[in-house]
């Protein structure tokens, strides 16, 4: 095999390619937990890597679920039972995992440009603000004469009229249109994540109901 480098493993789906390459190859491969997490990913992206593959899982290929999306769900509450596992459940952590990536990708931004509310202008601390907070405040800022009463309830009535007489001063140290998306793409992750964790909610339990049915039935 021209791609095969001494010392290199390949790594494979099942236990019984294993042994059918390494007999008839003589090439070492891999085959445990870690590979079938990443296997398991390859196949659900496969329409994606590779548009033109028509292959459909089955789902013996789903289950069991693997170990991320099992992660993720457990995070936000939900125990899914392997047997329930299907195409649209697999999907809703990958949904999960996207929104949340939106808060972990802006941390280091936002926590920058906080840092002008607390020191330069305003003399605010954000410490303890979760990243909603903050990037609200840094909108109000952008956008004083823009701003919601829900955004206003999350803070105190001197931060406001802080954030609405001060924001003058702000107005070389922030991109504004940036600011503006970023609040924006939160705020949307945020419906997100609510709209799965209900959709979740009144899903899973019909599906763990309707298996608990065909076992006790045999169908």
């Amino acid at each position: 095999m021209r791609c095969h480098r001494p010392g290199q493993k390949m790594d494979v789906g099942k236990p019984e390619y294993k042994v059918i390459v390494e007999r008839s190859l003589g090439v070492p491969c891999l085959f445990d937990e870690i590979v079938m997490e990443v296997m398991c990913g390859l196949k659900n992206l496969m329409h994606f890597l590779v548009p033109q593959e028509k292959m459909k899982l089955r789902n013996e290929d789903l289950l069991p679920m693997s170990q991320g999306p099992k992660m993720i769900l457990n995070h936000h509450g939900f125990d899914v039972k392997p047997e329930i596992v299907n195409y649209i459940i697999i999907l809703m952590p990958c949904l999960l995992l996207d929104c949340e990536y939106c808060d972990v990708k802006n941390y280091k931004p936002l926590h920058l440009a906080g840092e002008q509310l607390k020191d330069d202008v305003f003399g605010i601390n954000f410490e303890g603000w979760d990243l909603m907070k903050l990037v609200t405040a840094l909108k109000i800022v952008c956008y004083p004469a823009d701003r919601a009463m829900a955004e206003k309830a999350m803070f105190t009535h001197d931060e406001v009229l802080k954030f609405e007489k001060d924001a003058h001063k702000y107005e070389d140290k922030i991109n504004k249109g940036i600011c503006l998306n970023v609040y924006n793409e939160m705020v949307e992750a945020r419906t997100y994540i609510r709209r799965t964790q209900k959709t979740l909610k009144s899903f899973l339990p019909k599906m763990h109901e309707q298996s608990a049915v065909k076992c006790k039935t045999g169908t």
